[in-house]
């Protein structure tokens, strides 16, 4: 039996647990910040001597995290996580280098539900990382209903998973405007390829943005109610503020805190970023028929 880890007992976190636990070959525990009364919860000490670990902690989160809590005794460990951190810009690889050695971590990334995933749907998603071995193992633990791939290209993973939240952002406001599927169509492809370009600078490769990491994960959060970003969209749209949605969401949207992340990073880089710089001004109050004008006319 392989005992595998769960920390962070949201949603995206509880579905991954029930995923392995598909698996008769596996044996899955998960906790959290707080006491949660749901199968095989244990202490935070406990995961930590377990060698395999799924890091369902939200982005925004993860570094304060870290620092508080994590002790690295070689454990293997699945970052399941997408963002970019708002105050610093830093992608999660980076806030883990140094906690987890690079031999050791690997990336999650493509389209996935977690209410899918419950359901035992199925889905293909890949697992980035350096150390194919790392992959094998982590693969071999999924149920057959998720089919995993392997890529070596960790930043470009990152870039798309981080940055298909914010077009998710656009693309709900595009819906609650009533603007059409024309131009979500056109919002979503052009938005595509911004966070390709994005990318670039990074040096992510192309195939990684055609594929389940990028266009595959970005048509799924950017065309469905079941997206909390996509909801956020929809609630900009209305008029409401940041905090009534969060407060309606009950949950951590990673578009918001990478939004801002993304305007820091474009203001400091010089990279031109017309979708997330409107998503961003609209998050911070900007009336959202202007930036629709200021986008069709730039």
């Amino acid at each position: 039996m392989k005992k595998i880890g769960v920390i962070g007992a949201g949603k995206w976190g509880q579905a991954l647990a029930f995923a392995f636990r598909q698996n008769p070959e596996n044996e899955v525990y998960i906790t959290s910040r707080t006491k949660r009364d749901i199968e095989n919860f244990v202490s935070l000490e406990e995961i930590l001597e377990l060698e395999y670990l799924v890091m369902a902690i939200p982005a925004q989160q993860v570094a304060y995290w870290l620092d508080e809590n994590f002790v690295n005794k070689g454990q293997k460990v699945l970052v399941v996580a997408k963002g970019i951190e708002a105050s610093t810009g830093r992608f999660l690889n980076e806030i883990f280098a140094k906690h987890v050695d690079a031999k050791n971590i690997a990336f999650l990334s493509g389209p996935s539900f977690a209410a899918e995933v419950m359901q035992a749907l199925p889905c293909a998603l890949v697992i980035n990382t350096d150390n194919e071995a790392v992959a094998d193992a982590f693969g071999s633990y999924f149920p057959s209903f998720v089919r995993t791939y392997v890529s070596k290209d960790v930043m470009g993973a990152e870039v798309a998973g981080a940055y298909k939240n914010v077009i998710a952002i656009a693309a709900g406001i595009t819906e609650g405007l009533q603007l059409g599927k024309n131009a979500s169509a056109s919002l979503i492809s052009r938005g595509l390829i911004e966070m390709h370009r994005f990318g670039k600078q990074y040096g992510a490769e192309d195939d990684t943005f055609l594929g389940l990491s990028g266009a595959g994960d970005l048509f799924l959060t950017a065309s469905s109610t079941m997206s909390r970003n996509f909801r956020v969209g929809l609630g900009l749209a209305a008029g409401k503020s940041q905090t009534e949605i969060l407060e309606e969401l009950g949950e951590v949207a990673e578009g918001i805190g990478t939004a801002y992340a993304l305007n820091t990073i474009a203001e400091e880089r010089g990279i031109y970023l017309p979708i997330a710089a409107e998503v961003y001004a609209i998050l911070e109050g900007k009336e959202p028929q202007k930036s629709l004008n200021d986008l069709l006319t730039r």
